[in-house]
């Protein structure tokens, strides 16, 4: 069994195990409960919200940590207007603990 759960304004595919890395959505070691937006139980397929009502997907907290640095530059010709900035995002490792169907 599989979901599709919305997090951060990105959709990730998980499995019970498996970990992913998202924006920050807790404090380390705490559990936290992810909204899937679809869920695939073999032959069967859970997509309208009123089948999703009861679903549940919870994950715990494993660290935090900085994701890459995004480097950007930005101009304006004939007007030596110039500006460099960079971006690095605190991510949060999650492991998928259970998958519920309702």
């Amino acid at each position: 069994m599989y979901a599709v759960v919305e997090t951060g304004g990105k959709q990730y595919r998980v499995e019970r195990g498996a970990t992913i890395d998202v924006e920050r959505v807790g404090e380390p070691g705490s559990e936290v409960s992810l909204r899937p937006v679809m869920l695939v139980d073999g032959a069967s397929v859970l997509s309208t919200p009123s089948e999703l009502a009861g679903a549940s997907v919870t994950a715990v907290v494993l660290h935090e940590h900085r994701g890459p640095k995004i480097r950007g530059f930005t101009y304006k010709s004939k007007s030596n207007q110039r500006r460099r900035w960079g971006h690095r995002q605190t991510l949060a490792t999650l492991e998928i603990t259970d998958i519920k169907k309702a």
